[in-house]
Order: C-alpha cells, then structure tokens, then sequence
C-alpha cells in the first residue's frame, strides 16, 4: 500500500477514491489508464508480500507458539500500527448498528477463523502448498459473484472452476503428492479459509462505508477481530506473552503483522479500486511467488504432483479472470441483487 497510501499525493487521490462517483452515476466509465496502472501496481505489491507471508507463518511456529496466539498477536501488532495513523490523521470510524455488524462479519471472515486455520495448517503443511491453496480465493469469489449475477457464467469459467478442483484433487489424493500424506485434511482446511476470504470480498464490495479512508475500515475491522479474539485465548488457556529478546518466530510474526496492515488495506483498496473478482487475482500472484519464497528461504522441494497442481491451478485462474467489459458501474448497477442485510442484523445502513 506503500505505492499509493504512503505520499501525501496518494492520500488525496485515496480520499477521492473512496468517495465513489460511480456509486451516484453507474453510467460513467472509469478513467481506464490510471485505474489500471494503479490497480496493477497493487496487485504485484500484494502478490510479493503476501506471497512472503507463507513463509513467515511456517517460521511463526516453529517456537511453537499456539496458533491463536500467532493469530491474535498479528491481529494485535497489526490494528496497534495502523491506530496512530487514524490519530494523526483525526480520522475518526463511523460507528453505527449496521456497520458494527459489518466490521463483526469482516473480522470473522478475514481474520479469527481464516487466519486461526491458516497458522493451524501451517505447522503441517509446507509454505509452497499453502500458497496454491489460498489461489482457491478467485475461483470460490467467482462462483459466488455469478450465483448473484455481478460476474457472468460461461463455458470457460465453468472449465476453470473444475481445474481449481481438480488442482486441489491433485495434491489430497495421491499418497505421493504431499511429504506426508495426513496433511491433506489441512489442505482442505485452507479451502475452507480460502471461502472466508472469498465471502470477506464479496462483503466490503458491497457493505464498506462510503467517504471512509480504508485503513481506518482495516484499523477497525483488526480491533474487532482482537476484541472477539481476546475472551477465546484466556478461556481456552493459550494466551502468552510474546518472548522478549524477540525469537525467529516473534520477529516472523512482527513481519506478518506489517505485511497485514500494509497489504490488508491495500486489499480493500483494490476491492474499492476494481472490484472483488479482480481484487481476488492477487492470488495468482501470490500463489506464485509463495512457492518461491518457499524454495528461497527453506529449500522447500516439491513432488510432480504438486508442480501439475500448481500448473492446473495457474490454467483455472487465467479462465476465471474478470472480463475486460467488468467495470466499476456495472458491479454497482447490480449491487441490489446481493442480499444487504448481510452485514447488519435487520439490514439498516
């Protein structure tokens, strides 16, 4: 986010953003270069650092700190760096009934359960294979997109949902693919978190507040998942104090903790930016440059089966990318065929 949100110039041009003209006149058609210069500049950003993370939540729990506590200190470190700069910015969160469900829902589906499974995994599952299987996130975005008719259904997309399965089916079922075959629950449990993720999106494209900078909507949204967090860790006995002078795993988590409050606001920028199947094609980086990172830092080796399935699952994202004719306009055109009381409790706004 560091590209956009981090000069005074990118600030200006982000406040403009969020308030969204689109949203007041559907027919216009969006500055084409700019947005997708920028839009691209985010998604290799993203892809990059979150491609990292990978590797940080496999060193994260080394130490064997419990997952929770992973999970919460990241969340905690994260919503700590983003508050000053809500402070200096006097920015303060709209709070209302509707959006306190709206920021519950996103703190559940993009942090507590999502980010709990996913360091669960990553003591099991080597970083390379997590990265392929967060790449579900477009594929699973798509198909709810298309049930809700904001993305359109064809043969080819229909192709490339089946080769996300049939990558996900290439490293569970041979015994050879993973290094050892009794990880291949966890897999399946990434595909789980990776619906989180997927109905996260689909959540802030539609229900995010207008006029609102969105590392503030971040800086809330990683508040609450501390706050929904915080009662589970004492109750179930694994709260712990990060150790002090920091260990490989606590400067890991530091590192995961950076990368979500730079890239997890860049990500709901994106979202504003382009829509939430574009936003979601930072996995096809990400998944890329995760199995990198991988190979780079712990010499990770991979058997045949897990290179075809991450072959497979490069084919499903390219079928399923977004169609040139998806703008801005259009998704806000058809906003009123997702259901908005999703977020709120009698869907008040």
């Amino acid at each position: 986010m560091r590209l956009i949100a981090n000069t005074t110039q990118g600030l200006a041009y982000q406040r403009q953003q969020m308030v969204d003209p689109y949203l007041r006149h559907p027919t216009l058609v969006p500055p084409p270069r700019a947005k997708r210069l920028g839009s691209l500049l985010i998604l290799l950003f993203l892809g990059i650092v979150w491609g990292l993370s990978f590797s940080l939540a496999r060193m994260a729990t080394e130490s064997g700190i419990h997952p929770l506590m992973i999970n919460y200190w990241s969340c905690l470190i994260g919503a700590s760096l983003l508050s000053p700069y809500c402070l200096f910015t006097k920015q303060i969160p709209p709070i209302t009934r509707s959006l306190i469900g709206f920021y519950f829902i996103c703190a559940l589906l993009g942090s507590v359960v999502p980010g709990t499974v996913y360091f669960y995994a990553a003591a099991h599952v080597s970083a390379g294979v997590l990265s392929i299987t967060i790449a579900t996130v477009p594929l699973l975005t798509f198909i709810a997109a298309a049930i809700f008719r904001i993305e359109t259904l064809s043969y080819k997309r229909i192709l490339g949902i089946l080769c996300g399965i049939s990558s996900i089916g290439l490293l569970v079922l041979p015994d050879s693919s993973l290094p050892d075959p009794k990880a291949a629950p966890w897999v399946i449990m990434m595909v789980l978190a990776a619906a989180c993720y997927a109905a996260e999106g689909l959540v802030i494209a539609t229900r995010a507040p207008p006029r609102v900078n969105v590392f503030v909507v971040v800086t809330v949204v990683l508040i609450t998942a501390v706050i929904v967090m915080t009662p589970i860790v004492w109750l179930t006995g694994t709260f712990e104090v990060m150790p002090w002078p920091f260990s490989r795993s606590s400067w890991a988590i530091l590192g995961m903790s950076v990368i979500m409050a730079t890239a997890y606001g860049a990500f709901y920028y994106l979202i504003v930016l382009a829509g939430p199947v574009y936003a979601s094609q930072t996995a096809y980086l990400i998944t890329l440059s995760g199995v990198l990172w991988g190979i780079l830092i712990y010499d990770e080796t991979h058997s045949a089966w897990t290179w075809v399935s991450l072959a497979v699952m490069m084919i499903a994202l390219t079928l399923v990318k977004p169609q040139e004719a998806t703008h801005q306009g259009q998704r806000y055109q058809n906003k009123g065929k997702i259901p908005v009381t999703l977020p709120g409790t009698n869907g008040e706004s």
